[in-house]
């Protein structure tokens, strides 16, 4: 059987989320630049302003938003400051700056001086302080965006905030399956079941006209390896309807709850793309029967899971259209009510090849193969009893690993027969040989 494996393509989101990034960074260099345009002025305190005033040292003064003072020398303070201060002073700004307590006692003050004291009054914007205020807080929102955008992503991450959303992937016109009933050899009642059903999805008239339904549910059975999943991607590539895909274990986590809103999420976007199939593969693991060794809530999770994909299966709103296939190997453990009819009508035995299905299992494989002469496909089905289709295509595998690693130019019926006894009895011990002076002894001994 071919194990063709078609990954669903899952589209990139356009909406690129580094531009976060670019806004957060360019508000961080403006506000830097603003902050660090302005040049550092040296505070004074009142005192020193009077003796500045007072030994004419005073050009005039700006009184911004009635808490600080700038202060600007004339030529005479300037000299004064840069000889005796010791101080480089700015050539257009402030030359210093005076932190004001009370506006008002200020204000009084100023009026006392008005003739011997230049002063005008402003209201200015500080961008510079706005800046320092506003970057950190437009840091934090745009991570928060990022972290929402992270939390909300859908997919496989399984984000917190889709936590509850179906993992189903869904293929149909533009993901296609490239498998079909072609590929799927050495199953041929199996087969015909599963026709039957996407011949309904393909021609639903044919059987309604005499008053037929189709089965709501079909659930493959069989040994691990025997095809079961290879079946139901073949039903995904002849159906040529909506197919969505998951497995067993894709629907319970820790958090409660999430498995049953999984449950739900999944046949209501198969409800909106109806008619479809639904494929659970090791269905076993959310279908196990209700009540046996129920100790802890993982248990109780995991049975309202059950519970609700039993309700979805044959509830009041159950004829909607969905199909829904599913596999497993241990049918001992499922729930009976799973397997009632209304909800799984048909199990599908999918059991371990005879010699006529390996034959036809091998033929698939060898297809890839360059092959001798001497390459007998009867005499190769022969010697592999109780092979299922996994066993067979791994034994032609390495059939031609062997035959790669002797440098040969094609597969010999020798590469075969060291493959099937590599998957009987594993890797050869060459360092187990048996001398022929033992060998001597041992046959004396079993011949008595």
């Amino acid at each position: 059987m071919a194990d063709n494996q078609n990954d669903r393509k899952t589209p990139r989101n356009n909406n690129n989320i580094y531009w976060i990034y670019v806004v957060v960074l360019a508000f961080f260099i403006i506000g830097t630049f603003m902050v660090g345009s302005t040049p550092r002025t040296k505070e004074i305190y009142f005192t020193d302003f009077e003796e500045i005033w007072q030994e004419g040292y005073l050009d005039h003064i700006v009184v911004v938003n009635g808490t600080e003072v700038q202060v600007f020398l004339n030529d005479k303070g300037r000299e004064w400051a840069s000889t005796e201060k010791k101080q480089s002073l700015s050539e257009t700004g402030p030359h210093y700056n005076m932190k004001v307590s009370s506006a008002d006692a200020f204000a009084t003050y100023l009026n006392e001086h008005a003739g011997d004291i230049r002063y005008k009054v402003e209201n200015q914007t500080r961008w510079g302080e706005v800046l320092q205020f506003l970057v950190p807080i437009a840091i934090l929102v745009a991570l928060w965006f990022f972290f929402m955008r992270r939390m909300g992503a859908g997919g496989a991450g399984g984000q917190i905030f889709n936590i509850g959303k179906s993992r189903a992937n869904l293929y149909d016109k533009e993901n296609k399956v490239n498998v079909t009933f072609n590929d799927v050899a050495g199953l041929e009642e199996a087969k015909e079941e599963v026709q039957e059903v996407v011949e309904f999805l393909k021609n639903p008239q044919k059987f309604t006209k005499l008053g037929g339904h189709i089965p709501k549910g079909v659930l493959l059975v069989g040994p691990p390896g025997t095809g079961k999943t290879l079946l139901a991607k073949a039903v995904a590539g002849e159906a040529k309807v909506p197919f969505f895909s998951l497995s067993g274990s894709d629907f319970v986590e820790m958090f409660v709850g999430v498995g049953a809103a999984r449950v739900r999420d999944l046949f209501k976007q198969a409800k909106e793309k109806a008619p479809c199939i639904i494929f659970i593969d090791e269905i076993d693991a959310v279908g196990r029967s209700r009540g046996r060794m129920n100790m802890t809530g993982g248990n109780d999770e995991r049975e309202n899971t059950l519970n609700q994909l039993l309700v979805e299966m044959d509830g009041f709103n159950s004829d909607t259209g969905v199909i829904i296939m599913a596999a497993t190997n241990r049918p001992d453990v499922l729930d009976p009510a799973l397997l009632r009819a209304g909800r799984f009508d048909r199990q599908i035995g999918v059991d371990r090849p005879d010699i006529k299905g390996r034959e036809a299992i091998f033929k698939v494989h060898l297809k890839k193969l360059t092959l001798g002469e001497d390459v007998d496909v009867q005499k190769l089905a022969s010697q592999t009893p109780g092979f299922v289709g996994a066993d067979i295509m791994n034994v032609c595998n390495e059939a031609a690993l062997i035959a790669a690693r002797k440098n040969k130019k094609a597969v010999g019926m020798d590469d075969f027969q060291d493959a099937i006894d590599r998957q009987i009895g594993g890797l050869e011990k060459k360092n187990k040989l048996i001398q022929p002076d033992e060998k001597r002894i041992i046959a004396y001994h079993e011949a008595g």
